[in-house]
């Protein structure tokens, strides 16, 4: 872990404070409509994706309102999975990078996998995120399967 990271806490973040995450999220969803401004997205976090039980975790640094790091989640059931710990998102502020703030939010979501009773956690990650698949891989995940998807 980078020097400095161990000053940032960890924290679930409250409907009332999604908008601290916003531009964190942006850099992963830049260019998606409901990312046009902190309204939209907060809109959208909290009326669509929070009903679907969607939770969000974030890095914050002392003194400072808005996330370094922030992931979206959620605990599902699958009969091939059983229950597990799905992240949705994961991101850093590229100003923030390789200072151990993913790390920490990450550590986090393996710590909440377990006091949900979870015996997996998931993500998928887009086949050209090298960076993103060398940060999972040291962290012991393993790549065990093809996402597939079509337009409909």
């Amino acid at each position: 872990m980078a020097e400095g990271s161990t000053k940032a806490e960890v924290r679930e973040v409250a409907a009332a404070d999604t908008a601290q995450t916003y531009a964190a999220f942006c850099v992963l969803r830049e260019g998606r409509p409901v990312m046009a401004t902190a309204e939209t997205f907060t809109d959208w976090v909290n009326h669509r994706q929070r009903p679907e039980c969607y939770r969000v975790a974030a890095a914050f640094l002392p003194g400072e309102p808005d996330a370094v790091a922030a992931a979206g989640f959620r605990v599902q059931h699958q009969l091939s999975k059983a229950r597990f710990l799905y992240v949705d998102d994961l991101v850093t502020l590229p100003s923030h990078r390789s200072s151990g703030y993913a790390g920490m939010v990450f550590d986090w979501l393996v710590e909440e996998a377990r006091r949900e009773g979870c015996e997996q956690l998931h993500l998928d990650s887009g086949h050209q995120r090298f960076d993103a698949h060398r940060f999972y891989l040291k962290r012991g995940m393993i790549m065990n399967a093809h996402h597939f998807s079509m337009n409909v």
